[in-house]
């Protein structure tokens, strides 16, 4: 591993005067579980490694909080753990919560953050879809000052953003999801828990009072060069019941937004037939909830 610097600002606007004066040649370091073991293994080399911690003025990048709009902003610093287990999230979008805590081991989750993970771009990743479904925003602050993007736009392939070298991604915005709002999230992993998902599915189902269908989402990870929206899959659904007839039709449509690769948890062909299986159950669960907003 080649020798590098290492910095801690006290504020973000100390960390992007660094980035800044170092053109692309510092990286930043959050929780450290992915970029420790890149380091490590020589796919990224770094002349400085800027330090993220959550003390000082940067503590208010870690925590989570009530918004005005009545939705929760998730600091980019806040750990997977606290995502697991907030009692604000649990409530308000178990389904987040719920994918936080399939995420590798307690371990991992209580040094991984937020704000590292989605700015990782790891296609693998189960949080990322649940947060397509819930249309999140992310808050990123550069030199020209912040600016917000959706959550989908925000990863362009694997482990690349389209955020800038002297950018930082600072918090991520959930709104509020309405009443009628049903939500599931499911992984399948045939090895171990810890593992990656060879597949993951997020939905969100929005019915009327006669239990037709007015909006949907479906955002699959681990099948893409990042986590996608199956739009033709949701529009087969909206008007209709979302029964098992309709359920089996918008599965396979997930076809259309998925490019699966072969590699060691299978073969394109593989993962594109439970692409379709875990995306009919999702569907499922959630058309089968009757309360709350996670089946």
């Amino acid at each position: 591993m080649k020798p590098y610097a290492y910095v801690e600002p006290g504020t973000v606007s100390g960390v992007i005067e660094v980035l800044v004066g170092h053109a692309g040649r510092a990286h930043l370091l959050a929780g450290g579980t992915a970029l420790v073991v890149l380091l490590q293994q020589g796919f990224v080399e770094a002349d400085l490694v800027v330090g993220l911690r959550p003390r000082g003025a940067l503590a208010e990048l870690a925590g989570i909080r009530r918004e005005a709009d009545g939705g929760l902003h998730l600091g980019a610093l806040t750990t997977i753990r606290a995502v697991e287990r907030d009692p604000r999230v649990q409530a308000a979008l178990p389904a987040l919560a719920q994918a936080a805590a399939r995420v590798a081991s307690p371990r991992i989750r209580n040094q991984a953050t937020l704000g590292g993970l989605l700015a990782h771009a790891d296609p693998a990743a189960d949080i990322t879809p649940v947060l397509l479904v819930l249309d999140a925003t992310v808050e990123v602050a550069g030199p020209a000052g912040a600016r917000r993007l959706a959550v989908a736009d925000l990863a362009r392939d694997v482990f690349e953003t389209v955020l800038g070298t002297d950018e930082l991604l600072v918090g991520v915005h959930v709104p509020p999801v309405a009443p009628s709002a049903r939500i599931a999230s499911v992984a399948f992993r045939p090895r171990t828990s810890e593992d990656y998902a060879t597949v993951s599915v997020a939905v969100r189902l929005d019915r009327d009072a006669g239990g037709t269908v007015t909006e949907a989402r479906i955002a699959l990870g681990s099948v893409a060069g990042t986590a996608v929206r199956a739009r033709a899959a949701e529009a087969a659904l909206i008007g209709g019941q979302a029964d098992a007839t309709a359920i089996e039709a918008a599965s396979r449509l997930v076809d259309e937004a998925i490019s699966p690769d072969d590699d060691t948890r299978g073969s394109a062909a593989y993962k594109g037939r439970m692409a379709r299986v875990w995306t009919a159950r999702a569907l499922a669960q959630a058309a089968a909830s009757r309360d709350g907003l996670a089946a």
